[in-house]
């Protein structure tokens, strides 16, 4: 007897989850994917297994905005814990230095905090997925093996203390992408006269996203059990929402039309360069637009709704 294929739902949207300590983005990723029976998922750039908070998924037509969320700004709360230094930059690695902490460490972090605000430059860990020869970093770090990272642009716009022990400081930090917290930590300690590593860290936004759009995989089984997928889909948000703080553009029929077919149309009040979201006149998201000059938007990604 033929075994019936599952019939997979098209929903599109963004489900912002709570990532568990001690998970791959992947694995949350295929969690959600088979709770929603999504057709399509995918997620916008990996969050740490050890990294807990705002891991942003795709489902359906979402998929096509993956790379802007992927772009935007972030915000994480981090632990640093100081005097200590491990393969890894966390204390999952094992531990290759221990130094002591200068007594007045907490007197001289706001200074030294203070330099690392701003655009800067950040070597990536060798425990990050840049790839090098087609290979992430990681795959090179667990074989033990070193190679060549280039220094890469960051931008670090806020970096505030909101506690301390003894012997950690628990700070929060608001970066553009590509930064990378535990070389971060790293760097404070070696400024500081010590060496650190990262003890725990959550992130608390992403793009437009904040911890009071979160939702946990507990929450999803539970609703699920309880209101299926109508219950599940509440959890949904727009396709919008994600370019929620872009410039709107509102098309009327004519140029929604030939928008759809490819073409860059003229619009008047258009920003003088940059990317927007083009709605059409009932506020359904058509996609995102990119400003050519001389009053022209042109399709960048389009969406099927």
């Amino acid at each position: 007897m033929t075994e019936q294929k599952t019939i997979r739902r098209n929903v599109s949207g963004f489900i912002v989850l709570d990532k568990p300590y001690d998970m791959s983005s992947n694995d949350a990723l295929q969690k959600v994917k088979r709770l929603m029976n999504a057709k399509k998922a995918g997620h916008t750039g990996s969050l740490d297994p050890l990294a807990t908070g705002i891991l942003p998924l795709c489902l359906g037509e979402a998929t096509k905005l993956s790379q802007f969320l992927l772009d935007a700004d972030k915000a994480y709360e981090v632990v640093a814990q100081l005097g200590v230094q491990t393969t890894t930059g966390d204390q999952e690695g094992e531990v290759i230095k221990q130094m002591d902490i200068p007594a007045d460490w907490l007197a001289k972090l706001p200074a030294v905090l203070t330099q690392f605000m701003g655009k800067t430059q950040q070597i990536p860990s060798m425990f990050s997925a840049i790839k090098y020869q087609g290979k992430p970093l990681y795959e090179y770090a667990r074989k033990g093996i070193e190679v060549p990272r280039e220094p890469r642009d960051i931008n670090l716009y806020e970096l505030e203390i909101i506690s301390n022990t003894e012997d950690t400081v628990t700070l929060h930090m608001r970066c553009s992408k590509g930064t990378y917290v535990r070389t971060l930590v790293e760097d404070i300690a070696i400024a500081l006269g010590t060496c650190g590593v990262v003890k725990d860290l959550k992130r608390t936004q992403a793009g437009p996203y904040t911890q009071a759009d979160m939702v946990t995989l507990e929450q999803l089984q539970q609703t699920l059990e309880t209101d299926g997928y109508p219950g599940l889909d509440r959890y949904v948000k727009s396709l919008d929402s994600a370019l929620s703080d872009w410039p709107a553009i509102s098309l009327n029929s004519v140029a929604s039309h030939y928008l759809k077919q490819g073409q860059a149309i003229r619009v008047n009040a258009l920003p003088d360069e940059g990317y927007v979201r083009l709605l059409s006149e009932q506020a359904v998201l058509l996609g995102i637009g990119e400003v050519v000059g001389d009053g022209t938007v042109a399709p960048k990604r389009l969406i099927n709704q």
